[in-house]
């Protein structure tokens, strides 16, 4: 009979364990790979959508409901017409667009980046969709903005890795992701961008010239990383969407 009150059997049915365990998560990880990369491609879905206000939002300001995913596919395919990869400032259209990493080309120097453009259709009108990616308080900040033909925001969606919980973790909350429709990113033929602004005395968000909107109370941080994140991203689409138009 094996001693069991020994380090070596102590050490020796840990390491089994962690072996068995091991192998159970590896073949769980990789037998719902697909099923998480198709999850991927529906919330992004959902996301591209929703920046062109495609969304099962009620009347209320309080919930956000995308597309579900069960139909998302079909009304990508039907809103979305042409896609188009930026890079080292000059633009093409691409199907490659949608497989576009954006975590990683935010690595990469700005003229070797792949940056790539939604050129949707509804109702008669056109919107051009534009990710981002940036960084918040404690991580990564990311998000879709759509713009019309007069450069102005029709939508946005933000989401977080990590930031504070009922602070800067309210940059996902319909309220704050409705502040930015109406607003101009241009000011005098120029771009400026929208500043998430702390003291911009206008809470309910009525002047839409002034590209600003009203920071989130004991979010700083995280705001100033939306403000920078807009900036250093959309500057860099307009003269494209300027030449699509």
């Amino acid at each position: 009979m094996a001693n069991t009150d020994g380090n070596g059997y102590t050490i020796g049915f840990a390491t089994v364990m962690v072996l068995v365990v091991g192998g159970i998560l590896a073949a769980l990880a990789t037998g719902l790979k697909p099923a998480i990369k198709e999850n991927e491609r529906f919330e992004k879905q959902q996301n591209i959508l929703y920046a062109m206000g495609i969304n099962e939002n009620g009347d209320d300001t309080g919930s956000v409901n995308s597309i579900p995913t069960d139909r998302v596919e079909e009304e990508y395919n039907k809103y979305i017409k042409e896609t188009y990869i930026i890079q080292g400032g000059k633009i093409a259209q691409s199907d490659e667009a949608f497989k576009v990493d954006m975590k990683k080309e935010s690595k990469l120097p700005k003229s070797e980046r792949k940056m790539p453009l939604y050129v949707g259709e509804r109702d008669g009108k056109k919107f051009f969709v534009i990710p981002m990616y940036g960084k918040g308080l404690w991580d990564a900040i990311w998000g879709y903005v759509s713009l019309d033909d007069k450069l102005v925001v029709q939508g946005a969606t933000f989401d977080h890795k990590g930031e504070t919980p009922g602070l800067g973790a309210n940059i996902k909350e319909r309220y704050f992701m409705d502040d930015f429709i109406g607003e101009t990113i241009m000011n005098n033929g120029k771009f400026a961008g929208i500043t998430v602004a702390k003291g911009n005395n206008d809470p309910k968000n009525i002047t839409k010239d002034d590209n600003e909107v009203d920071a989130l109370a004991g979010a700083t941080i995280t705001g100033d990383g939306v403000t920078a994140m807009i900036k250093g991203t959309l500057k860099s689409y307009i003269p494209h969407i300027q030449n699509l138009k």
